[in-house]
């Protein structure tokens, strides 16, 4: 059976791994709750000698990709995967953007410089939007009380359910896609506000106030979040990974939250 070898066992890779896993996958993997230490050059060179498969969820650094200065030498002849972000685009207007649209991001460019090494290596490179799922997402924000609507008008923002990401990163192994970038978004871009306010409509609770984001209190990560207005197409991936979205928008994704009932702050699944 293939082995995968996974930089940085986060909450996306851990969803990613739980799935390959129960498909008889060998899992190993960097991360808090992985197998190797990411340092342990000699343990992680002998655990990629093993694998057939490496995907990185590790974010870059300000000089430069972690992953591909330690280990880029050590990747060759194996299937790539990356964890990118739609982020590369920068603002659209709220405009639609696909993988053919210039990159060019508001911000934390080392983003784009990593996102494009990967491409140059052969890698898969998933480009995604923001990320809910179980334990993270807008139903949690609510109940905990750290749920915003802010007052913007016209910002869009897509968005992607963790198990949809799962979904495109599994298509890709099963259909042989080529090389290249993916945007895996879901089919309704819509205001943050839209979602909490969905959030709070099944929770049977009052939405919070509109504020400005000096009234909300809100930091310069969080700020940015509100820095570009695009819209994600994902019409790349639908065609060459045959994927097909488990929810195709923010309300199936939350419904399906509130239906398992998940208690707020519940991590992803262990890998076995």
């Amino acid at each position: 059976m293939p082995q995968m070898f996974i930089f940085g066992l986060g909450y996306s890779a851990r969803f990613l791994a739980s799935a390959l896993a129960a498909e008889g996958w060998t899992i190993a993997a960097t991360g808090s709750a992985g197998t190797v230490a990411f340092d342990d050059t000699d343990a992680v060179r002998h655990a990629l000698r093993a694998s057939t498969h490496v995907l990185s969820s590790v974010p870059p650094a300000a000089g430069g990709d972690p992953v591909l200065d330690l280990y880029g030498n050590a990747l060759a002849g194996r299937w790539l995967g990356y964890l990118s972000s739609t982020g590369v685009y920068g603002d659209a207007g709220g405009a639609w953007v696909d993988e053919a649209s210039p990159v060019r991001p508001t911000a934390r460019p080392a983003r784009a410089e990593a996102d494009a090494a990967w491409l140059a290596l052969g890698a898969r490179v998933f480009r995604l939007p923001g990320i809910y799922g179980p334990g993270r997402s807008a139903i949690d924000r609510v109940r905990g009380g750290t749920a915003h609507r802010i007052a913007i008008e016209d910002q869009v923002f897509s968005r992607i359910h963790v198990e949809d990401i799962v979904g495109g990163i599994v298509g890709s192994l099963a259909t042989g896609a080529p090389p290249g970038a993916y945007n895996l978004a879901d089919d309704l871009p819509s205001s943050q506000n839209a979602v909490i306010e969905e959030a709070c409509r099944l929770l049977g609770t009052v939405p919070p106030p509109l504020q400005s984001m000096d009234e909300a209190g809100l930091g310069p990560m969080a700020r940015s979040f509100y820095a570009d207005n695009r819209r994600v197409a994902n019409g790349r991936a639908k065609r060459m990974l045959g994927w097909r979205l488990r929810y195709p928008t923010y309300r199936d994704g939350l419904a399906a939250i509130m239906a398992r009932a998940r208690p707020a702050g519940a991590e992803a699944p262990s890998v076995p």
